[in-house]
């Protein structure tokens, strides 16, 4: 088999892998910023804190298509390199296959059990007879779109590890397209609300996907082929759901860790609070992006030098891209700091004193991106190296351990302004414990 990845890397050529990834991350959060603005400026502040009060909720459902995505892709892009070295032929195909099938299937059922739930959980997080009825209304309909949501984000890994990370990108922008023009028919023209919210939302994933599956099963020159009968293997579902299992642990501590932040805010603030944590949200999702788009695109090359044996490459890897994500943390601190009073201006221009509480909370909540690349990385990075296992654990002390804990602990110090502080203290945390794995294995992986 020949040589699919280049074997010298330099900035240059890093970015213009891994871009067509972070543009199709950012391109994807459009979903979710789009239903925002249009519920906050032409629906109402309760039906925008319902929809806060959802998105996490689905999130954590959906984390399997992470899971199998980014544990799926490193344990498919580990063969297509053992096969560039003729160890085995054709197994990378029937790995794919059996990979997307089961998020599918999976994707449909999780769904429906979600639907069952989400009353009880709405109640629980103390949503009113308003704010729940909102909050049903939206649920029902993006939970039973949930195999296309998490559909969505497993193609995005595919797409890279087949070498075409630019086609997903196109199907990405494709579908945050297509939920704009949605949002603003369903909404503004025929006046179905946080309805038509949702209706947009679900159309524009599932015409996404329909696509992405269409691509991978007709004839092309992609290094990957989606098989319609194939020979499932089991032990490889096993280790990609094992491998992927920290960016699993890590969407759902996410989701949980908004979860959490709802429960206080409405504890201390109320409504407000729920709604200004939603316009902080919306925006983290696009910086965010930027950091998971970039593990995204350089996964898959890490696992392919690191099944090639090609350990130059792969310190170049690990290194340029620690360096990147250190730089683009503080770019993006900057950016929020900067440009905060102009996006709560967009969101919530209409209500001076849930203005001034957001542009308050973006000025502590901010610091946080300073620290936050360089853990998504390295979570990442060990998953490329196909140690889930590390990968969990890192991924399940940051959120569950620090944050989680930060936000129930500081607002009891703090008072409000503690809940704002937990995302920027738990950062730190998961930081250092970040660096100190690092310098622990790099002798075993032979990254540094």
């Amino acid at each position: 088999m020949t040589q699919i990845f280049p074997e010298k890397y330099t900035y240059t050529s890093i970015l213009r892998f891994v871009l067509p990834s972070i543009a199709m991350m950012i391109t994807a959060s459009v979903y979710w910023l789009a239903d925002g603005f249009f519920v906050s400026r032409f629906v109402g502040k309760t039906e925008f804190a319902a929809l806060s009060l959802v998105y996490p909720i689905m999130a954590s459902v959906g984390a399997l298509g992470v899971m199998f995505g980014t544990g799926g892709a490193a344990v498919v892009g580990k063969t297509l390199g053992e096969e560039s070295r003729n160890v085995g032929a054709g197994r990378a195909n029937s790995f794919f296959s059996s990979i997307m099938y089961t998020v599918l299937i999976l994707g449909f059922a999780l769904g429906i059990f979600g639907l069952m739930f989400l009353p009880g959980i709405l109640k629980f997080l103390g949503a009113d007879s308003s704010l729940l009825h909102a909050g049903i209304v939206y649920g029902n309909v993006v939970l039973l779109a949930l195999p296309f949501f998490i559909g969505e984000y497993a193609f995005q890994s595919f797409f890279v590890t087949a070498g075409k990370p630019q086609l997903g990108f196109y199907a990405t922008v494709l579908g945050g397209v297509l939920n704009l023009a949605l949002d603003a028919f369903f909404i503004l023209v025929l006046n179905w609300g946080l309805l038509g919210a949702a209706v947009a939302t679900a159309i524009s994933q599932a015409v996404c996907v329909g696509l992405e599956l269409l691509y991978f099963v007709l004839p092309n020159d992609s290094l990957l082929r989606f098989r319609l009968v194939p020979d499932f293997e089991w032990k490889v579902l096993f280790k990609a759901c094992l491998n992927g299992s920290s960016e699993m642990v890590e969407e759902i501590a996410g989701s949980v860790v908004a979860i959490f932040y709802n429960y206080q805010l409405l504890r201390y603030i109320g409504e407000n609070g729920v709604a200004a944590y939603g316009i902080i949200e919306y925006s983290a999702f696009i910086f965010a992006a930027v950091f998971c788009g970039y593990t995204v695109g350089i996964s898959p090359l890490i696992s392919y030098q690191y099944g090639a044996e090609n350990h130059k490459a792969l310190r170049e890897l690990y290194r340029k891209s620690r360096n990147m994500m250190l730089i683009s943390g503080a770019f993006m601190a900057g950016s929020v700091w900067l440009f905060s009073p102009v996006l709560a201006e967009i969101f919530v221009g209409y209500d001076i004193k849930l203005y001034n509480l957001v542009v308050h909370a973006f000025s502590i909540y901010a610091a946080s991106f300073l620290f936050i690349g360089l853990s998504i990385f390295t979570s990442a990075f060990f998953t490329s190296l196909c140690n889930g296992s590390l990968s969990a654990v890192l991924a399940f002390a940051r959120a569950f351990v620090f944050e989680i804990g930060c936000i129930l602990i500081l607002p009891l110090i703090c008072g409000m302004n503690g809940i704002w502080y937990a995302a920027v203290v738990a950062e730190i945390a998961a930081f250092l414990m970040s660096i100190a794995a690092l310098s622990m294995f790099r002798k075993k992986y032979q990254y540094a």
